[in-house]
Order: C-alpha cells, then structure tokens, then sequence
C-alpha cells in the first residue's frame, strides 16, 4: 500500500478521473476528502466509494471563499494534505474564435485556469513538506486543436502554472506536476463531440478515435478491477506515459501513475526533483 498514513484532496472529485483516482489512493491506504460543485454528486461519490477513510464537501472551485474552505476542511480532517489532486476542469463550448462568445471563454478559463490557481494559492499552505501536488492538464495544454480556443488555453495555462508552483514549493520538497490525458470516455467527450458535430456526435466519436493508437478512449477501471490489479508492476491495458519532452517512463493506467506522483518521494525523488515540475502524457 504505497500511500498508508497519506491524505489526499481531490478537486473534480465526483467527475470520472476524481472518482478513479480516489478509488485508487484509498485502496492504496489513503484518506480522502473529494472536493465537487454538486453537493449531490459528492453525496452520490462517497456513497460509491464506501469508506471510512472518504470524506466530501461541495465548493465551487473558482470561488476564492470556497477554496478557502476546503483547504480548512483538509486541514481540519487531516492536520496538513500529503497530496492535493488539482483536477477540476470543464470542456466547454466548441466554436471557432471567431464565433467563440466571451462569457464562453470567460467560464472555461474560471474552471480550468483560476480554479487551479486559487487551489494551488490556498492548498499549499495546508501541504505537509515532502508532499505532491498533481495538476491535471490535457493532451489539449501541449497543442492545439480547432474549435477549442478556451479549453486548448486554459490547459496550456495550467501548465504554466505548474511550472512556477514547482519552484516556489520546491524549498518545501513538495513536488508539483501535471498530468495529460487524452481523450477520456464520460460525460465531458460525450459533449465535446456533441458541441463538434451536433447533429451526428457519433460520427465525431469516430473522427477522434482514427486520431488514437489504440482505437478507443481512456477507461476508468471500477475499484474491484484495480483492486486486483497487482501494484508492484502486474497492469493490463498498458498507456503510454512520457515527460513533455518525450522521456518514456514505463507503462500503466492513468491511476498507476497518479499513485506513484503521489507517494512519498523516497522513491521517485530522482526522477522529479522538487522544482523541476514536468507534465506526464498519457495516450493510447
């Protein structure tokens, strides 16, 4: 159990990638406080997850108060995070700039850009030294793609971020990266396709998949597949995990790695000292 005696904070955590990864860091031994806007959904999340060690609130993340709040929250639960999941993000709308509506662009960038920001201003005073904070990020914050003006910018941004709150947390050793995933199934695709072709999102479904190695979009395992999984390196359905600058770093889900840039970094220190924040890709 890789993360026995660690807390986590999982922002987006009722989404598929929040809920999957809290799944893995409790069976890792974590304890967990998911953070979501939908107070339902964070009830509906911890009714799935079915720990003791599970604890939710609802927050808007790109509300500076709310943020407050949960960092408190983390802090009241846990004393000080050894992880912080920055995670929370919307797809928002498709359109070319030039139809792209302001109040559009304006939402996504709040979501994906400041709530990252305002997570990483308050969580990092309630971070224990040593910890590791994961921002998520996108295939989308290392290219563009038409249509996407909003989402493409507010994920490069949280690259940018990522790299200066590796500099200012490393004194601390607190490690700071991003993740990129590709395309995810969910709700989000689902309206990503509809926003690209919304008479026939079938056929957008189709046009991204002929752009993927594997033919097919990321898959959350449900608990009782990682459960099985065994962690000390037995994984199916091998992704491809490499540093943004092409370094290639083995093979695992997107929970795997998630769980070894959150563990203690008596480990992985040598592959991502504190201040050299790098964003990790995984693509099929």
């Amino acid at each position: 159990m890789r993360l026995a005696g660690k807390s986590a904070v999982i922002t987006g955590g009722s989404g598929n990638i929040g809920m999957a990864a809290a799944t893995r860091f409790l069976a890792e031994g974590a304890r967990v406080l998911i953070v979501d806007r939908d107070s339902s959904r964070v009830e509906a999340a911890l009714g799935e997850l079915k720990s003791n060690s599970a604890h939710g609130l609802a927050a808007d993340v790109t509300s500076a108060a709310d943020t407050a709040r949960y960092a408190a929250e983390a802090q009241r639960l846990f004393g000080r995070a050894d992880i912080f999941f920055n995670n929370a993000g919307i797809a928002g709308a498709v359109a070319p700039i030039v139809d792209h509506r302001d109040e559009d662009f304006d939402a996504t960038m709040a979501v994906n850009t400041r709530g990252v920001f305002l997570g990483l201003k308050h969580m990092l005073p309630a971070m224990k030294d040593g910890g590791s904070i994961i921002c998520t990020s996108s295939v989308a914050g290392l290219r563009g793609s038409a249509g996407m003006a909003g989402y493409v910018a507010s994920k490069h941004a949280v690259v940018g971020l990522m790299r200066v709150a590796s500099i200012e947390a490393a004194p601390r050793k607190i490690r700071v990266n991003t993740v990129h995933p590709g395309p995810v199934q969910g709700d989000m695709m689902r309206g990503l396709e509809t926003g690209m072709a919304p008479a026939n999102p079938d056929a957008a479904h189709d046009l991204i998949l002929q752009r993927m190695r594997l033919g097919r979009y990321i898959e959350n395992r449900d608990e009782r597949d990682r459960r099985s999984r065994d962690v000390s390196g037995q994984r199916r359905e091998p992704h491809d995990y490499r540093r943004d600058d092409g370094d290639r770093r083995g093979h695992g889900d997107v929970n795997d790695y998630l769980a070894v840039l959150a563990r203690s970094p008596m480990g992985d220190e040598a592959i991502h000292p504190p201040g050299a924040g790098r964003g990790w890709i995984a693509s099929q």
